[in-house]
């Protein structure tokens, strides 16, 4: 077969994915094109030898959880459609090589027997990926000279996977550091929502966009309750709802689209925008699907936007009802749900979802029964969208149930165990 040749441009500090190694992490912040750069290099060391390359997560309950999406872009762009055959679930070259996709958690023996023969094992997100789930991999990807390639973002430093590849390398492990301020590509959107973050909040910002692991997680409002995953709206799901929340200063303007499922709360879609001048905001909430034509429920505190977005597409914008202790009511009905599922493109959904959190005393490390006014500006939104649900929740109460005391710390459960103690 004639040699493929193709000219890719990739970040110059993953220039080392094209290096033999058992071991390659990149790993940092936001915008450092580490998934984009794992898909090039994959792709491009495809069509020169024949490959088996795992692509897997901790978690892929479809394809759509999958790096499926991010490769078949890059086969795309690199011009490369003649040689790589896109199929539903599996990804194929001419010459043999192939990309397979699974999830780690739910691997099992026989599973593992078809994963045999691999040569190159992606693991994307693997700030997720569990310490089981790596005992599990490690030693299928055993075939002579087969390499293990991870990307991610670190959360808590306590993750496994930060203990294992960025505190506790494995012996010659190429492991590097890559950020924004790594890209040349760097898209101008990207730019002022990193420097709007850091002047927000420049430690939180670090987690983010830095790749710093983040502090104080059991103040984290909805800690334990959220998870990034695509999904498709059901026909028997309640909404969609929408909510928007207004940008003030260095706080974004956001619009969320949500849906709920009896204990489970989907967000399925964001509008997220720094600085964004009223003249441009119906643009911005125009990409969110059904925006134009559903109720949107909006923060009272801007009637005059209201009123220019009423007249500019949105006609069924109406301000959201503030009664006393409604932030706290909002925040105890997020709470309240099971799980609320992220869909992967709602970027800033997650980020607030992780950032969102009680106030830390500064001395001795209690956590305060006052919420931190940042990174809320999503929940906000979506506290608006769901205001008749969580008005009809307080209607609910039975006629023997004493009424919750009016206070922040109402909203805050006192669990027996490790959640709401000293960190």
């Amino acid at each position: 077969m004639t040699r493929i040749e193709v000219a890719a441009q990739i970040p110059a500090k993953l220039k080392f994915l094209d290096q033999p190694n058992r071991w390659k992490v990149a790993w940092g912040g936001r915008a450092g094109m580490k998934s984009w750069a794992f898909a090039r290099a994959l792709l491009l060391q495809g069509t020169q030898r024949t490959l088996r390359i795992l692509c897997c997560r901790e978690i892929q309950k479809s394809i759509a959880d999958s790096v499926h999406y991010t490769l078949k872009q890059q086969v795309k762009l690199l011009g490369l459609e003649a040689f790589y055959d896109v199929r539903e679930n599996t990804i194929r070259g001419h010459n043999g090589t192939e990309f397979i996709f699974s999830g780690l958690r739910t691997i099992n023996i026989e599973t593992l027997k078809s994963k045999e023969g691999i040569d190159i094992a992606w693991v994307e997100e693997a700030q997720s990926v569990s310490e089981k789930s790596w005992q599990v991999l490690i030693p299928t990807i055993r075939k002579p000279g087969s390499e293990i390639w991870a990307s991610l973002n670190p959360d808590l430093e306590s993750d496994p996977t930060y203990q294992r590849l960025i505190l506790h390398p494995p012996e010659g492990a190429m492991v590097v550091k890559v950020g924004w301020e790594d890209n040349p590509w760097l898209s101008e959107e990207s730019r002022k929502d990193k420097d709007a973050d850091y002047a927000r909040d420049p430690e939180s910002a670090d987690h983010i966009w830095g790749g710093k692991t983040r502090r104080n997680s059991a103040s984290c409002v909805l800690r334990g309750r959220y998870r990034v995953e695509a999904f498709e709206p059901q026909k028997l799901w309640n909404g969609p709802y929408f909510g928007a929340d207004w940008g003030f200063g260095v706080s974004p303007t956001v619009l969320v689209k949500l849906w709920v499922d009896e204990r489970t709360l989907y967000v399925e879609y964001e509008a997220f925008g720094n600085q964004i001048d009223v003249e441009d905001t119906p643009d911005l909430f125009a990409k969110v699907p059904g925006a134009k034509e559903h109720l949107i429920r909006a923060d009272c505190a801007r009637p005059e936007t209201i009123s220019h977005m009423q007249q500019h597409g949105f006609p069924r914008m109406y301000s959201c009802k503030k009664w006393p202790g409604s932030v706290e009511d909002g925040t105890e009905h997020l709470r309240s749900y099971e799980a609320i599922v992220i869909h992967p493109r709602c970027i800033h959904a997650h980020d607030q979802a992780r950032l969102w959190s009680w106030k830390v005393d500064g001395l001795s490390g209690d956590i305060l029964p006052v919420l931190v006014d940042k990174f809320d500006d999503v929940w906000d939104a979506a506290r608006y969208a769901l205001e008749p649900v969580i008005m009809a929740g307080k209607t609910k109460k039975k006629p023997d149930e004493p009424e919750k005391k009016r206070d922040a710390w109402a909203t805050v459960e006192k669990k027996k165990g490790s959640d709401w103690q000293t960190v």
